[in-house]
């Protein structure tokens, strides 16, 4: 069983939105959970962080304001809503899980212990 699912990517027209989905499955959840994506020649990014309440959110510069991370913890589930999307957020992106820091999060992809299979998002210009 593949600890962490990534759902909700697809070709969207610039501006628009997508909302990702990440449902995981046993102790991967109780964890602070984050968004990478990686595009085709460059190295895995850092878009977003949530701790395993709520409280603490991080965001990379580039998608401040346009980008949401949540999680509904009674779903087991962590969303990336993303809107005003822009061609350079081309990518897979990707969720992961470091379960030993629930209320940490990273912007470090080694921090993390645990990723999904990715998905991919393509915004066309």
């Amino acid at each position: 069983v593949q600890p962490l699912v990534e759902s909700g990517g697809g070709l969207v027209q610039a501006g628009g939105s997508l909302r990702l989905s990440c449902a995981a499955s046993g102790r991967t959840f109780s964890s602070a959970m984050g968004w990478f994506r990686q595009a085709p020649g460059k190295e895995r990014e850092f878009v977003a962080a949530i701790s395993w309440s709520g409280s603490r959110t991080d965001y990379a510069d580039s998608v401040k304001g346009r980008f949401t991370i949540s999680r509904d913890n009674a779903k087991n589930t962590v969303y990336l809503q993303m809107n005003t999307l822009k061609p350079e957020d081309t990518a897979v992106y990707y969720c992961a899980a470091r379960p030993r820091y629930r209320e940490y999060t990273s912007i470090d992809p080694g921090a993390y212990d645990y990723w999904g299979q990715g998905t991919q998002v393509t915004v066309s210009s």
